[in-house]
């Protein structure tokens, strides 16, 4: 089952929990004019989550599909949206469009540095790199300039089925999911470098009103702060011999 939650104006979080994982897969549409899809999903999730789409848009009107990193929970549903809807393209960064996407990808990408700007209607996207962060060399972050919607991708990580959207601070529960992690075969999933705080304090700078995480609660509240605590958090769990 998908559970819809509206966490800021036209802003729509998409759920589906795993229990076996204890695990939420988020995914965030954006209804405008062009409408825009952040994380196309597992394959295997493509039917709910197209299900879920079309409780808000007719889903062949997708104009954009978007994610952080080439991961199979991030774009693994790609081809299938891409299929169902005609006009809509990938979009990534730059890095991802040439070493992934326009490879796998049934339609090329738009591939977005800083500098670009989409406009999809009443709202405007820049993506950010942040390689590594949280993981992959073509990972980034999309922010949406008009409502500052930050799309932070695995970025504050945590289990649970919880709730949509908090105002409570998220530092506790991504590092217990860090340290969770580190126990367990997926360990060093998240390196920690010396660019990674300058990284974290380039998206405070943002000051985004709202972080769209994708495994866990949503957040709503002081995000520079967080943003800048989080670095922290990583070099206390990844800087490691």
């Amino acid at each position: 089952m998908t559970t819809i939650n509206e966490i800021a104006p036209d802003l729509f979080r998409l759920s589906i929990y795993v229990a076996e994982l204890d695990m939420q897969f988020n995914h965030f549409l954006v209804r405008d004019d062009e409408p825009l899809l952040f994380h196309a999903g597992l394959k295997a999730m493509f039917p709910m989550l197209r299900d879920a789409v079309a409780q808000l848009i007719d889903p062949t009107k997708l104009r954009h599909v978007a994610w952080s990193h080439f991961e199979s929970d991030e774009c693994g549903g790609l081809n299938d949206w891409l299929q169902l809807a005609p006009q809509a393209q990938p979009v990534c960064t730059l890095v991802g469009k040439i070493v992934n996407v326009d490879d796998f990808a049934i339609r090329p990408a738009l591939g977005m540095s800083a500098d670009d700007v989409l406009v999809t209607g009443k709202y405007r996207y820049r993506f950010y790199r942040s390689p590594h962060i949280p993981h992959g060399w073509d990972a980034g972050v999309l922010f949406e300039e008009t409502r500052k919607s930050l799309f932070c991708s695995d970025l504050f990580h945590h289990f649970g089925d919880v709730e949509p959207l908090t105002s409570s601070d998220l530092i506790e529960p991504t590092q217990a999911a860090m340290q969770q992690m580190q126990e367990g075969p997926l360990a060093g999933y998240m390196p920690y470098t010396r660019q990674t705080e300058g990284v974290l304090r380039s998206l405070a700078d943002l000051k985004p009103d709202t972080l769209a995480v994708m495994h866990g609660s949503s957040y709503t509240g002081p995000c520079d702060q967080l943003l800048c605590d989080l670095a922290g958090v990583i070099k206390e769990n990844f800087d490691r011999d």
